[in-house]
């Protein structure tokens, strides 16, 4: 009996905290426009959250432009790319009524946040992280790790996991939905979240530990380079498709994409990555399985291939290229919604920062 209430109690938490209204929170980085993976990895998530987000949940999604400062930046290039990054989010499909959308360097409680996490962090858990050395090495196009002169890694470089998690926590988010390659640096907020508890107890925590939101994600890979990660970092701009191309540039860079030579079309990520690559693209361009694509295709050439493939990303596009383009132009509601965006942010951010200050002793 004693243990059938149990499980009962534990029943009824579980439903109660899974309709509990969420706190949702993703960033990225201001490159300028999105690619292709970039938004079917990740952005187009963000707009399904937020379309199917319950009653009470919040999004709160930013574009995290102290994290682009680890690495040299032009500032005339990257004020440019702030704008076509908040001008790509609307064009998705963002709404800055249902969702805060803001830029990370107009919201000061991050970096104090951050500060106060990186003074309970031990360096030689951030030494650990898997992006310390490749994130340069991916940048200076690097072959190995090896090639890596630690001594030119910067310390933002060694302390930005810190600020990823006060970006997270500043907000008491519950919910981040991020991809696997970031599972490591969620795993180090929870932990730092944990710490902070435990360090400067009250009657309540202070922070949630968040939890990673299963999201359907999509790996696509560089349309020259199928082994990987399709990156505006890489040199070949004909490796990538942004979200701005035209129908021309479109359909030039698929139709140069790389494949093989093997007749028909099969799924064989390891044999065949390229086929397989835009056999992915093809698949979720037109929310099917990849396998049942690939069935469809099981006989035909890849000129056929190539070209629907083509017309699937043209009709997925083209919508939010218009988009893109009217808004881009509009630099003074840009500045409206990241103004509003900022404050929104400003005002739930700095309630938090009260009680991290309060329980420090700052006040």
């Amino acid at each position: 009996m004693f243990l059938s209430k149990i499980l009962l109690r534990s029943k009824l938490f579980r439903r109660h905290y899974s309709h509990s209204p969420r706190i949702i929170f993703s960033g990225i980085q201001p490159t300028g426009v999105p690619h292709l993976g970039n938004y079917l990895g990740a952005l187009s998530n963000w707009v399904k959250l937020q379309n199917e987000a319950r009653v009470g949940d919040e999004l709160i999604y930013s574009i995290v432009g102290w994290h682009a400062l680890t690495i040299p930046q032009d500032p005339q290039e990257l004020s440019a790319s702030r704008r076509d990054t908040l001008a790509t989010l609307l064009a998705i499909g963002i709404d800055p009524n249902r969702s805060i959308v803001f830029h990370q360097d107009q919201v000061h409680t991050h970096t104090e946040l951050a500060w106060v996490l990186g003074c309970i962090t031990p360096v030689g858990k951030l030494r650990r992280m898997t992006t310390w050395k490749s994130r340069l090495a991916a940048a200076r196009n690097a072959n190995s790790e090896s090639e890596v002169d630690e001594s030119l890694l910067n310390v933002g470089l060694l302390t930005y996991p810190a600020l990823q998690a006060a970006d997270i926590l500043v907000y008491r988010a519950t919910h981040v939905p991020v991809g696997e390659d970031q599972a490591q640096h969620l795993e180090l907020c929870r932990e730092l979240a944990e710490n902070f508890n435990r360090s400067f107890a009250s009657r309540t925590p202070l922070f949630s530990l968040p939890i990673q939101v299963d999201t359907p994600f999509r790996r696509i890979l560089s349309l020259k380079d199928p082994s990987s990660k399709m990156s505006k970092s890489a040199p070949d701009v004909q490796s990538r498709i942004l979200l701005n191309d035209d129908a021309g540039k479109i359909k030039a860079k698929i139709r140069g994409a790389v494949t093989d030579s093997i007749h028909g079309i099969t799924y064989d990520p390891i044999s065949r990555p390229g086929t397989s690559n835009l056999l992915t693209i093809l698949a979720a361009c037109t929310n099917e399985k990849v396998e049942a694509v690939a069935k469809q295709y099981g006989t035909k050439g890849h000129g056929q291939f190539k070209a629907d493939v083509y017309e699937a990303i043209e009709e997925m596009l083209k919508g939010p290229r218009t988009e893109f383009e009217k808004i881009r132009r509009d630099i003074p509601y840009l500045e409206r919604v990241a103004q509003m965006g900022a404050e929104k942010a400003r005002q739930k951010s700095e309630l938090t920062m009260r009680e991290v200050r309060n329980r420090l002793g700052l006040t």
